[in-house]
């Protein structure tokens, strides 16, 4: 009876917290790794919803004009503990979002640097957050799966034995959030993400692919894939990944009977992918020559099962194939043009 009472002192503590703060003011945002694939346009869709100062941008790479001018931006080493109380303290931070992490194929290449970024800076943030009492969001991904998982589909609960460090970081973010959560009432929240795709140049993961393709065709109409062409892998438009994590944020804490959820949009592979480009490019031409990625994809879900998500907070994508490819098609247009490329 002791255990079912702490249990409920700890949801109505994080409930009431929560709630308190969306009534008196905007949450003040913080979103660490801010210049890798999600964070700018987080920081611009939050700053949509909550205004320009409450989100503020931060990572240890040079911004450009732009980046600053958007809103505010700040140097955050994630390794850094003391240097992390010190902004939470001066900018009165409520939220984290914390994006640094190096992905799945960059990872391989350096495990020891995906260890501290990952795993120790994973480390820092979630204490700070215990600290001070932050909401938290972590984003976990398709490679927090291994071969040993089911993967079509694959459910929010089941085995987890990947075989990269990214996704073995992951895992770890992910029980170790749930832990904070029951041991301390940390307001911990998580979503395993698929491929993300955007118009922004490919950051290192092995679902980059469905990123690359239209940059490559776009600038000499042809592209080589290192995948096979039959490699299923989920994914999702940059605009439903951000909707999605909005939404996770705002949910009320009692509506959620998890900590971490699947989202997806879709499934394709590359020659589906390639079929649904070429009824506006029809002229492309597409080579394959698989290399290490192909191992990683092979080992992750083909298709996402995001139904405990949809059934808790009412998640529903609204990008499709088609509407993806039409997006890309437009946004890495005027981004090429904007760079001169």
């Amino acid at each position: 009876m002791f255990r079912n009472i702490c249990r409920a002192s700890i949801k109505f503590n994080v409930r009431f917290y929560s709630g308190e703060l969306l009534r008196k003011r905007p949450p003040k945002i913080l979103i660490t790794g801010g210049l890798g694939q999600l964070g700018v346009e987080c920081a611009k869709y939050l700053r949509g919803k909550y205004g320009q100062n409450n989100v503020i941008l931060s990572d240890i790479i040079k911004p450009t004009e732009e980046i600053v001018k958007d809103g505010p931006y700040i140097f955050v080493d994630i390794l850094d503990f003391k240097g992390l109380q010190k902004i939470v303290v001066d900018h009165r931070v409520d939220w984290l979002i914390h994006f640094s992490a190096l992905l799945s194929a960059i990872g391989e290449q350096n495990v020891p640097l995906a260890v501290r970024v990952n795993i120790e800076g994973m480390h820092n943030v979630i204490e700070l957050a215990k600290q001070y009492k932050l909401r938290i969001f972590v984003p976990s991904t398709i490679g927090a799966f291994g071969p040993d998982s089911p993967r079509n589909p694959t459910p929010n609960i089941t085995i987890q034995r990947p075989r990269t460090i990214y996704g073995v970081s992951k895992v770890h973010a992910e029980l170790l959030g749930e832990y904070y959560y029951h041991k301390f009432g940390l307001d911990f929240r998580c979503l395993r993400f698929p491929g993300v795709i955007s118009s922004d140049p490919p950051g290192g993961g092995t679902t980059d692919y469905a990123i690359a393709i239209f940059h490559d065709i776009l600038r000499r109409g042809n592209y080589e894939c290192y995948l096979k062409p039959d490699t299923r892998l989920p994914m999702m438009h940059v605009r439903d990944a951000l909707r999605a994590l909005s939404e996770y944020l705002e949910a009320p804490i009692e509506t959620l009977n998890r900590r971490v959820y699947n989202v997806t949009s879709m499934s394709f592979t590359p020659e589906e992918l390639v079929e649904a480009i070429s009824k506006y490019l029809p002229d492309l031409k597409i080579t394959y020559k698989p290399d290490s990625r192909q191992d990683i994809a092979d080992s992750w879900p083909q298709v996402f099962d995001d139904s405990e998500a949809r059934r808790d907070w009412n998640w529903k994508p609204e990008v499709d194939l088609d509407n993806l490819v039409k997006l890309m098609l437009k946004e890495v247009k005027e981004k090429i043009a904007a760079n001169g490329l």
